[in-house]
């Protein structure tokens, strides 16, 4: 994505199935769990750049004895700061007493990361402070082990104020209004419960306080528990939790916004929030993972050796995360793959008629790397054309043309030309903020290959992921390949206008940043339309006075008025700078054509306004009230 925009946060769950002393025989090493987290987490890497968390909880531990082991960074390079300081010390102890490194009993109890049960996180804040009490997991510290609890997620809530509420009116304080902290207490309060439950139980059958506490651990009903705490959040998440004494969780939402894959075989079970990344770190089949189900919850108990899947929340809307397949996830995913190819090759017809066919003098290319896959189907789809194209011509030979041989030769050695037109410098960084002088640092970010295209005879058309403000399109990209002198530069997204702000984890949070947006508003004001903003102004501010801000996205009146092909015709006008020489046009991908290519996740709330839970629609309205009265903040 040419934008920069926040990617989604990241999870890793790992237990161990078996002691330690079973991978130390086996695997030769005490750390294979670390080394496990820290590939399951580096492969994530693109999911976490503001920081790295990492949990472990041993079993079976004295009183007395540490077993909740936590260390979080935001280090520039935090997965490799947060791995340097786990691996520091027994670096150290391979230094001073390597006969320990095989000895369980000794490193199960004096060292810490050597339990069985792992919770990883990457972090990728969507806004607020980028430090350590941001950084998941987070803990919830207590004297007893059922009621300690670490949890870490991949998740936004739209409804934090009223959830914050019913914690105070349950006689809680929290100590900050956050998601974060509005979760963890929730499950939180909901744990106490159900360990008090519990051993209320238990003391009516002469239990002493020690047995009760065993007996806690072992029947814990972690259903019960999630279904109170989840029952009115309304966002987009994944939720990892760990307890004190062993047991486990990985909750998704029953939209299935938010992702989780799970693998489980007789040494390991594994929670992720890509697929490819357990294909990579256990080597096995793609056909050997689960996808984790909306609305379930992987309940994973110390004393049982299979993982089970419980229904936690009623799932009657399913909206999967489209961006997760046009841009977030690993492309290594089989199914991603093939479908950003189809994001290319179905946005192809709408380009071949932008170039009026003209493939003889077009050049095809990408940026940034993440739209190379698009962009190979684009460039299938386009050899598909001139392949009936070429049948057609030879069709079309005189037999008896003497000329015949060479003109088929002409044929046959039509092809698509696609170069590597753009490169990133990766190097390059723009400090300075003046606006003027930022301008021209940012125009130098991308460079060209000179020689790749003819001058003034060529078209240049160039895929990208998606658009969202286009600022670096208009300042940089289509600055670069105008140096080149084409005859017409077309940038194609394989994403659908970005018209709606996202209020379940990606950072798109801002109506007014928007240029599909920006595009509608100036057509209204070209058109003499600008009471309709007077006129969705209303309805949201009355919404707003009713406490119905939840029941319908206004804003959808504001594109009304225009086809689609308005919208895209002035985005490309709003994105080309009074220096450009060469035409520009912006070709979007159509919403029903990322349906078919993503059939899977059909969550395009971002595109059409869509919105999966009530919450999506009084954020939308919310940021259109911001947008009018000039507030530059996000509307949750």
């Amino acid at each position: 994505m040419s934008d920069a925009i926040k990617h989604e946060c990241g999870i890793a769950l790992l237990r161990l199935k078996k002691p330690l002393e079973f991978y130390i025989e086996k695997y030769g090493s005490a750390l294979y769990g670390i080394n496990k987290m820290y590939l399951l987490m580096e492969k994530q890497h693109n999911r976490g750049q503001d920081g790295a968390g990492l949990a472990n909880i041993k079993y079976d531990i004295d009183p007395g004895t540490r077993y909740i082991s936590r260390y979080r960074s935001v280090d520039p390079q935090p997965i490799k700061d947060l791995f340097s300081y786990v691996n520091k010390r027994f670096q150290d102890l391979h230094n001073s007493s390597p006969e320990k490194l095989k000895d369980a009993n000794y490193l199960k109890n004096n060292e810490a990361f050597m339990g069985q049960l792992f919770l990883g996180h990457l972090r990728y804040g969507t806004f607020g402070k980028n430090s350590i009490e941001n950084c998941h997991p987070f803990l919830r510290q207590n004297n007893w082990m059922t009621r300690n609890l670490v949890v870490a997620g991949n998740f936004n809530l739209t409804n934090v104020d009223d959830l914050f509420d019913l914690l105070v009116n349950i006689g809680q304080h929290p100590k900050e209004k956050s998601d974060t902290i509005t979760v963890i207490e929730k499950i939180g309060h909901f744990l106490d419960q159900e360990n008090q439950r519990l051993f209320e139980k238990f003391s009516k059958e002469n239990y002493s306080n020690k047995e009760i506490s065993s007996l806690i651990a072992n029947q814990l009903n972690i259903k019960n528990i999630l279904q109170n705490s989840a029952m009115d959040w309304d966002g987009g998440y994944v939720m990892a939790g760990l307890f004190g004494h062993g047991d486990a969780f990985v909750l998704r939402d029953p939209n299935g916004i938010r992702p989780a894959f799970w693998y489980e075989d007789d040494e390991v079970l594994v929670v992720t929030s890509e697929r490819p990344v357990i294909q990579t770190a256990f080597n096995v089949k793609w056909e050997s993972i689960n996808e984790l189900s909306p609305g379930y919850a992987l309940v994973i108990k110390k004393n049982e050796n299979t993982a089970i899947e419980e229904k936690i929340i009623e799932s009657n809307n399913l909206a999967k995360c489209s961006f997760e397949r046009i841009y977030f996830s690993r492309g290594t995913d089989k199914d991603i793959y093939l479908e950003r190819q189809k994001l290319g090759s179905l946005v192809t017809p709408h380009v071949l008629k932008a170039i009026d066919y003209d493939l003889k003098n077009t050049v095809f290319s990408f940026i940034p790397n993440t739209a190379e896959m698009s962009y190979y189907g684009m460039v299938k789809a386009t050899e598909k054309y001139l392949t009936d194209v070429k049948l057609k011509k030879i069709s079309e030979l005189n037999e008896n043309d003497p000329e015949k041989e060479n003109k088929l030769k002409d044929i046959l050695s039509i092809s698509t030309r696609a170069e590597k037109i753009m490169v990133k410098d990766a190097k390059l960084r723009t400090f300075i903020t003046q606006d003027d002088s930022r301008d021209e640092m940012v125009a130098h970010v991308y460079d060209i290959t000179y020689g790749s295209i003819r001058r003034h005879e060529d078209n240049i058309v160039v895929i990208d992921d998606s658009i969202v403000r286009g600022t670096t399109l208009k300042q940089s990209v289509i600055r670069i390949l105008d140096r080149l002198e084409p005859k017409k530069i077309i940038i194609v997204s394989s994403a659908p206008q970005i018209r709606y702000p996202d209020c379940y984890g990606i950072d798109m949070a801002k109506l007014g940043d928007f240029i599909a947006f920006q595009a509608a508003i100036a057509l209204i004001k070209e058109t003499g339309k600008q009471g309709l903003l007077d006129e969705v102004y209303k309805l949201c501010k009355e919404a707003e006075k009713n406490g119905t801000l939840k029941s319908e996205n206004f804003v959808k009146r504001i594109y009304e008025p225009f086809a689609y092909q308005q919208v895209s015709d002035k985005v490309s006008a709003l994105l080309t700078h009074k220096d450009i020489n060469a035409g520009v046009q912006i070709i979007f991908q159509k919403v029903e054509d990322l349906h078919e290519a993503c059939p899977g996740n059909t969550g395009d709330w971002y595109f059409t306004g869509n919105y999966p839970t009530p919450g999506g629609n009084k954020v939308v309205n919310k940021s259109f009230i911001n947008y009018i009265e000039g507030v530059n903040k996000r509307a949750y």
